[in-house]
C-alpha cells in the first residue's frame, strides 16, 4: 500500500513539473507584446511626399508587419501643449525588436528621400500585456 502512495506522489510531482514547464512555455510565448510607433510628420511638399516617399515608407511598414491604427493628413488634434504636425500616424508592430528594425530602415529612408519633402519626429512605445 505504501508503494502505491509513493507512486501516486511521484506521478503527481512529474505531472506538476510537466504542467509547469508547459505553462512557462505559454507565458514565454505571450511575453512578446506589440509595440507602437507614433510619428509626427510636417509635410512641406505634399505632391513629392505622396509620389516619392510615401510608397517607400508604406513598403517598409508592410515589410516589418506594421499595421496602421490611426492618423493621416490633418487627422490629429491638440489636446494640450504644442499643436501636432499636419500628418500624424499610429502604427502597431508585432514587438519592440521589429519596431526597432523598422526604425533603422525608416531613418535611412527619411535621410535618403523623405527629408526633401517633410520633417519627421517619431517615438516607439512598448505595449503592455492585455488582461
Amino acid at each position: 500500500m505504501a508503494m502505491k502512495s509513493v507512486g501516486k506522489i511521484v506521478t503527481a510531482a512529474i505531472a506538476s513539473f510537466v504542467l509547469g514547464v508547459g505553462a512557462g512555455s505559454v507565458l514565454h510565448a505571450q511575453g512578446k507584446v506589440p509595440a507602437y510607433s507614433v510619428a509626427e510628420i510636417n509635410v512641406k511638399d505634399p505632391d513629392g511626399y505622396t509620389k516619392d516617399f510615401l510608397p517607400k515608407a508604406q513598403a517598409n511598414i508592410k515589410e516589418h508587419g506594421g499595421k496602421y491604427l490611426g492618423g493621416g493628413a490633418n487627422k490629429a488634434i491638440s489636446m494640450s501643449g504644442s499643436p501636432p504636425a499636419n500628418r500624424v500616424v499610429l502604427i502597431q508592430f508585432p514587438d519592440m525588436d521589429t519596431l526597432k528594425a523598422f526604425g533603422i530602415k525608416q531613418t535611412q529612408l527619411e535621410a535618403d528621400v523623405g527629408n526633401k519633402y517633410a520633417s519627421f519626429r517619431a517615438i516607439g512605445i512598448e505595449g503592455i500585456e492585455q488582461k
